[in-house]
């Protein structure tokens, strides 16, 4: 893709989710996509997370939540580890992690956009969670010392940004050797040329969507073993195009090749 394209998506994206957490609507509103032609069953931002989850968390960091499923449902984080969420928003996953962690270990989230860090911050004020931190960068280049966290989890995140190829080195590059990698994204396969080039589709996980092979190959190649996809659930229908909603996992091998 070429660099004025990425700024182009980045600045969109970014400009998107600000309008989003300061007027409080949904991922999908003003972006042109017919959402009600597109939407399968009673797919929610807070599906796969439990009562007693969202219940535990300051309700602002819930009602600003714009996932696509809860990306530590499969995720056996223990206490003392360090989890890293990629695209953190308005915390939800960061707090929940922190609870997992304890005091012992410790909650990061990175964001591209500064009114979701203050957003987060003060969701973990709220919640009392010293565990926790935010930091404001890009997922393309994280800023995060290598090979110093256990667990790296991200929501709907990773379809939004225009080279996942360097998203996934970067993941693992900062994950300790052993450490895992748990996501919930978007896939899609033979989506219409002009799904593609909407940039107001791009925005809502549609466009930046890879079809799944790729994405489970984008992982592979850098340098993730043991990638498998725990759950699949349809997502979206954009013409005959599937789009889906997928759990997937992977492992950074303790010896790196």
């Amino acid at each position: 893709m070429k660099a004025q394209n990425a700024e182009r998506i980045k600045t969109s994206v970014r400009e998107h989710y600000t309008d989003l957490v300061k007027s409080g609507k949904s991922c999908c509103s003003g972006t042109g996509l017919n959402i009600e032609a597109v939407w399968k069953g009673k797919f929610t931002a807070k599906s796969g997370y439990t009562e007693g989850q969202l219940s535990s968390i300051p309700a602002d960091a819930a009602e600003h939540a714009f996932g696509c499923g809860n990306p530590l449902e499969y995720a056996e984080v223990r206490e003392g580890d360090v989890v890293l969420d990629l695209g953190s928003g308005a915390g939800i996953d960061v707090l929940l992690a922190a609870q997992l962690v304890g005091e012992s270990g410790r909650a990061i989230g990175i964001d591209m956009t500064s009114e979701m860090i203050d957003k987060a911050q003060e969701n973990a004020a709220e919640a009392g969670a010293n565990n926790t931190e935010f930091r404001l960068g890009e997922i393309e280049l994280m800023p995060v010392e290598d090979a110093c966290v256990d667990w790296i989890i991200s929501n709907c995140v990773i379809n939004l940004s225009p080279d996942k190829d360097q998203v996934f080195r970067e993941a693992y590059r900062v994950l300790k050797p052993g450490g895992q990698l748990l996501v919930s994204d978007i896939v899609a396969s033979h989506l219409p040329r002009w799904a593609r080039s909407a940039i107001g589709m791009w925005v809502s996980c549609i466009s930046g969507a890879l079809p799944e092979d790729r994405y489970l190959d984008s992982i592979r190649r850098a340098g993730f073993e043991a990638v498998e996809v725990l759950s699949k659930s349809a997502y979206a229908k954009v013409g005959k195009a599937e789009v889906a909603s997928v759990k997937v996992k992977a492992v950074k091998p303790v010896r790196s090749v």
